[in-house]
């Protein structure tokens, strides 16, 4: 092993005595063996060389709640081994941590968005880091230049911080011998964030501080479902995060009425969000209080009789859900009561020539005509993702001074080819033989929550969010067949915004105090 230049290990101190910024390649137990890289051999043909461990470390301020924290980041990769002690991943991350507090008692919450196939570029931008981008929604934030300001709710006054690109997303790569297959899917996916903690806590030494995983969207899927593989490897959490959140795959399957049950208060929310109901509520808790008690109710005996429903209770269905969402009767009836994510969006203001946001119904925008049943596009996406991408490009390099030859990906849904979604449950989330067709992972959690029994979880729900509806998470996380005492381990917090709560800052405010809450309640 080549040990580096005595000139370079020298400068790189003195730059850090300086206060700019240091390149500290492989943070692990045998840095100079990282730093190398890796070449294996298959006979005289050399494969694909294994990239170094590389990190870039920075020093940074932040003014929180009238205290200034002191952190360093680290933007870097980790070397991920199979199950043959071959590297076959090379993780990308972001960490934030608050310097000069003692981290075995400090917690550590690792952070991801969804997808599958998205990088972490939406929480690390705008929820709970440092920074965030600010934009204009609800509506679009439109072209550059963006503004990048400190966060006044960043979490960092509670925990260290690792946002995590997931495998093939953001500066994250498959080496050696992998290919795409080996991480898209769902169990392929949780192997490699299971490799990724457990190499995160032992290069840190974190094994001893608290631990929280923060998933959004699929990465709520991917929380817990991990919650019960790293159980099994060792990792007892203290606690879940899960924003926006779709725990169960199977609901969405053709021939079941689940959907559209879990839709309804989702679309009541929205349509008292645009004013679009005869006259409106005032209280709007209160309101979806009264649309579930329908949608468990008479809804949902309604859809149960199928064909065979009756002309009069088409009718009183249909005039009930008529009332809660703004749609007219006449399309309900056409709809046979099942109005779609994609026609309620095209449907509640066509009479505006409006088309609604699917991750965010706050967003509006046109369509080339008024006709159809579909949106052309997702104003809530369009609406942010030049700012956020820019403004991960520009921090990444401006301020954490990652040097880097490689793409990075936001999104690789086009590169990762079929998603594998077979997964094989934990305790009570198996079926037929272990393997389940699609996910079901709020057993994989229920069966962590039993076993370690003093796990807490945060589920934060958006009212405007068509992506993963509030209603299905409750439905969820409230039919794991927990203990009374257990069940308690779960609660819920809800919030006037969509899918990714922090685009709305009044939202984020009240979700920063959440948390508070939530952490300052994980180690009692």
């Amino acid at each position: 092993m080549n040990r580096l230049p005595r000139k370079l290990a020298m400068l790189s101190f003195a730059a850090l005595l300086l206060g700019t910024q240091a390149i500290a390649f492989a943070q692990d137990k045998k840095p100079d063996e990282a730093a190398k890289g890796e070449t294996k051999h298959d006979g005289d043909k050399d494969q694909q060389s294994i990239p170094p461990e590389k990190s870039s470390v920075t020093h940074h301020d932040l003014a929180l709640d009238g205290k200034t924290i002191h952190y360093t980041a680290t933007a870097g990769t980790l070397l991920i081994r199979d199950d043959e002690e071959k590297p076959y991943g090379s993780i990308f991350y972001i960490a934030y941590t608050q310097d000069g507090v003692d981290s075995k008692t400090r917690p550590v919450t690792f952070l991801y968005n969804g997808g599958p196939g998205s990088a972490t570029l939406w929480l690390h931008m705008g929820s709970v880091g440092p920074v965030r981008v600010a934009t204009s929604s609800p509506a679009a934030t439109g072209s550059a230049p963006y503004q990048i300001v400190p966060n006044q709710y960043s979490l960092l006054d509670k925990t260290d911080l690792v946002f995590i690109d997931a495998p093939l997303t953001g500066y994250s790569r498959a080496v050696g011998k992998a290919t795409a297959k080996d991480f898209a899917g769902v169990d392929q996916d949780l192997k490699a964030f299971n490799k990724f903690i457990a190499r995160y806590v032992t290069v840190n030494e974190r094994w001893n501080s608290p631990k929280v995983l923060f998933g959004e969207s699929y990465g709520t899927t991917r929380s817990a479902g991990l919650s019960a593989v790293l159980q099994e490897n060792g990792i007892a959490l203290n606690g879940i995060v899960l924003l926006s959140s779709i725990l169960n795959y199977g609901e969405l399957a053709p021939g079941t009425d689940t959907q559209y049950v879990v839709n309804l208060p989702s679309y009541a929310a929205i349509a008292w969000y645009h004013s679009k109901l005869q006259n409106k509520p005032a209280d709007l808790k209160v309101f979806l209080d009264e649309v579930r008690g329908f949608a468990r109710g008479d809804y949902s005996a309604a859809l149960a009789e199928g064909d065979q429903i009756s002309s009069a209770r088409l009718d009183a269905a249909a005039a009930k859900v008529s009332q809660y969402t703004g749609l007219s009767v006449q399309f309900v009836k056409e709809a046979k009561l099942r109005v779609s994510p994609t026609r309620f969006r095209k449907e509640l203001l066509r009479d505006e020539g409006d088309i609604l946001g699917r991750y965010d119904a706050r967003f509006e925008g046109t369509d080339v005509d008024s006709a159809g049943e579909n949106p052309g596009y997702d104003p809530s996406d369009t609406g942010i993702s030049g700012a956020f991408v820019a403004a991960e490009h520009d921090y990444l390099s401006r301020e954490l001074k990652y040097d880097t030859t490689d793409e990075y990906r936001p999104t690789v849904y086009g590169n990762i080819g079929d998603w594998d979604w077979k997964h094989r449950g934990a305790g009570a989330g198996r079926a037929f033989g272990g393997q389940q067709a699609m996910p079901y992972v709020a057993g994989d959690l229920a069966d962590t929550i039993r076993k370690n029994p003093k796990l807490k979880v945060l589920s934060a729900n958006g009212y405007f969010d068509l992506a993963t509806p509030f209603f299905a998470t409750e439905y969820d996380l409230s039919h794991m067949m927990l203990t009374p005492d257990l069940a308690k381990n779960v609660e819920f917090t809800y919030y006037p915004s969509g899918h990714m709560v922090y685009l709305n800052v009044d939202a984020l405010k009240d979700f920063k105090r959440d948390l508070d809450t939530f952490y300052s309640n994980l180690t009692r």
